[in-house]
């Protein structure tokens, strides 16, 4: 299926001020940086992890462990994804104890968050596990929600929300998308 831009949600300041108030509400929530840990959903929520591990840093002087979580094989579709994507899980800390702040850049059904869920309890039993997401779209199909939201993003289900980062797209930017159907027809 072919999309197209619709609107333009979050340009580079406005992601940088969601990042900078997601890293404010993580360490109030917390009492500061001393037992958090931030594991970041490939691809786009391990950028994001990282630079809410750099604001943290900025703001408390202590920078948390950062991680990264490959979910391929927990996830619920791997019967109808013939060839899934897989990348390597690097978790260089111990999860036991620590508050897990796992990060990823769209909500939406909550099956992604539960496959991840699943994934980090195979590398121990963290204390919690908290849940920060730059866009919250809707359409839930699973009770999660998140802790810590840069946006809420009202969509309509045919929709999608693409999040583009420096880091893998060249650019900065949230932008809804609308299919394209029937153009020219």
């Amino acid at each position: 299926m072919e999309y197209r831009t619709k609107a333009t949600v979050m340009d580079s300041p406005a992601i940088e001020r969601a990042v900078t108030r997601i890293a404010h509400e993580i360490l109030e929530a917390n009492e500061g940086a001393s037992d958090i840990a931030i594991v970041g959903i490939l691809t786009r929520g391990v950028c994001l992890a990282s630079l809410l591990a750099e604001r943290i840093r900025e703001i408390e002087g202590v920078e948390p462990p950062v991680g990264s979580l490959d979910i391929s094989f927990y996830r619920d579709d791997t019967a109808i994804r013939l060839n899934p994507e897989v990348h390597r899980t690097d978790i260089p800390f111990d999860v036991e104890g620590h508050d897990i702040v796992l990060v990823d850049d769209v909500l939406y059904t909550g099956r992604t968050i539960r496959s991840a869920m699943d994934a980090i309890m195979d590398y121990g039993r963290p204390r919690s596990i908290q849940l920060a997401v730059l866009v919250d779209r809707g359409h839930r199909e699973l009770p999660i929600r998140a802790d810590y939201v840069g946006k809420n993003v009202p969509t309509a289900s045919r929709e999608r929300v693409k999040v583009f980062l420096e880091e893998n797209d060249g650019r900065t930017s949230v932008e809804i998308l609308e299919s394209v159907v029937g153009e020219g027809e």
